[in-house]
């Protein structure tokens, strides 16, 4: 077997590698464009990695989906019992027992049958405190990581404060993991990209600095790699385009009378159990779950009616696209290249429920990247933070509602296939030769990964 780390740079392009010297050394020896899977979000991209199957065979058909069941929508979960088929390292292991996979921060990472994995898992106290904090497999290394590398700094992962802080520590928790279990494959997530490539849009003038900054991440991590004759991928999973504006499709659906919602101390629940049809929301497409089958053809119209809808997939076009699955809805909505779903579903802001100026990322039936932003109207946005982090420590129950409403801001998206291939997700490798010529399928992953660390050709 073969060492082989691959990092996953998310939202790295073509366009982007310029300012990232030294993976551009690395993709000077072989370099591929990828061909995303629908939608082309995290979960699925890496499920289909994983397994090498579309969403209609792994069964994650977006970051979340409604679960029929249990009338509710369940997003960013992270049991990798959600995964159907034979994963990567079930299969590596099949070939070699003695093969030792590590999984950093890549999702569905509890339970997923790798050796070592290490992934955020926060601790929700009883007194509305969420606590940062990871779980590790094994679970010693919690503690070891903790007392390491000091603790995993959640709210800059994820939140108006996320920026390079969270990618470094994972890269130093690379590093640490490298140097006690020297696994044969190394999967390791870095996130930093995809913030300000929301935030602001791919072409905004400050994203250079930004690569630069997540290449001088990878570099030691590469430069350690290839000294010791291990190898080296780098690849990611989706291209962020330029975005105008959302679409508010729940809304739509409310003023059509299809979503019922209930009333919460003075805000408004969705309640999907009781609507005759509403939208899980995920960056530029949108599962839509209609509970009468007679009002199918009718929402179909609706939504493709809708500023911004490009197209609107049924059953048989689902199968087609290989999102066809039990999980996704009876209707699956794809944006224009220059639009986005958002998720609200109230038609007065003064109605927004409580989690809706948070970041919530489990409570909201949809992904908010809203999430990104400081509300422009706090006047003193950190001593408003301050102010409510104190009443937390002093054991006061409040809200971190400092999130804005204004989808607007958004400027960046991704979901669906990028407009042109330089925009999008790429596959660079050490090993040239190990590379198939032309495009590579995201499904196609899995056993380019295993070529690597069982040195197969994997064919023209």
């Amino acid at each position: 077997m073969k060492r082989t780390l691959v990092l996953n740079v998310v939202g790295l392009t073509a366009d982007l590698l310029p300012h990232a010297p030294a993976i551009s050394r690395l993709a000077a020896r072989g370099m591929r464009p990828l061909v995303p899977v629908l939608p082309a979000v995290t979960c699925t991209v890496q499920a289909s990695m994983l397994t090498g199957f579309s969403p209609a065979g792994h069964g994650c058909v977006a970051n979340g989906w409604y679960d029929r069941d249990l009338s509710e929508i369940l997003f960013w979960k992270q049991s990798n019992r959600l995964v159907t088929g034979e994963t990567l390292w079930d299969e590596a292991r099949r070939r070699d027992p003695a093969f030792v996979g590590a999984k950093l921060f890549w999702w569905y990472n509890m339970y997923s049958g790798a050796d070592i994995s290490v992934t955020p898992r926060p601790v929700y106290a009883a007194d509305g405190r969420k606590l940062p904090d990871i779980h590790t497999h094994p679970d010693t290394l919690r503690g070891e990581l903790a007392q390491a590398l000091g603790p995993f700094p959640l709210f800059r992962f994820w939140g108006p404060a996320a920026d390079i802080v969270s990618s470094r520590w994972i890269s130093n928790c690379a590093a640490e993991v490298e140097r006690r279990f020297r696994p044969t494959l190394s999967l390791v997530y870095l996130p930093h990209l995809d913030y300000d490539l929301q935030r602001l849009g791919p072409d905004d003038p400050r994203n250079p600095a930004q690569v630069a900054a997540v290449d001088a991440l990878a570099a030691p991590l590469i430069e350690t790699a290839e000294r010791e004759g291990t190898r080296v991928i780098v690849l990611s999973e989706y291209g962020i385009t330029g975005v105008a504006g959302p679409i508010a499709i729940n809304r739509a659906l409310r003023q059509a009378g299809l979503i019922a919602v209930r009333e919460e101390q003075g805000g408004e629940l969705l309640d999907p159990g009781a609507s005759a049809a509403f939208a899980v929301a995920d960056h530029q497409l949108a599962h839509v779950y209609v509970r009468h089958p007679e009002q199918l053809a009718a929402v179909q119209e609706l939504l493709r009616r809708l500023d911004g809808v490009e197209r609107v997939l049924d059953a048989e076009a689902q199968r087609a696209a290989g999102i066809g699955h039990p999980r996704a809805g009876e209707l699956v909505a794809i944006a224009h290249a220059d639009r986005w779903f958002s998720y609200p579903y109230w038609l007065d802001d003064d109605r927004a429920p409580d989690f809706a100026r948070t970041v919530e990322i489990h409570r909201k039936p949809g992904y908010d990247p809203a999430e990104l932003f400081l509300d422009p109207a706090l006047r003193w946005p950190k001593a408003s933070i301050a102010w409510r982090l104190a009443k937390k420590a002093l054991g006061f129950r409040t809200l971190m509602d400092v999130i804005p409403l204004d989808a607007g801001l958004v400027k960046g998206s991704h979901g669906r296939p990028t407009e042109r291939a330089e925009a999008g997700p790429l596959l660079i490798s050490s090993e040239p030769g190990l590379l198939p010529d032309g495009p590579v399928p995201v499904e196609a992953v899995k056993s380019l990964l295993l070529a690597h660390v069982f040195d197969e050709v994997t064919g023209s």
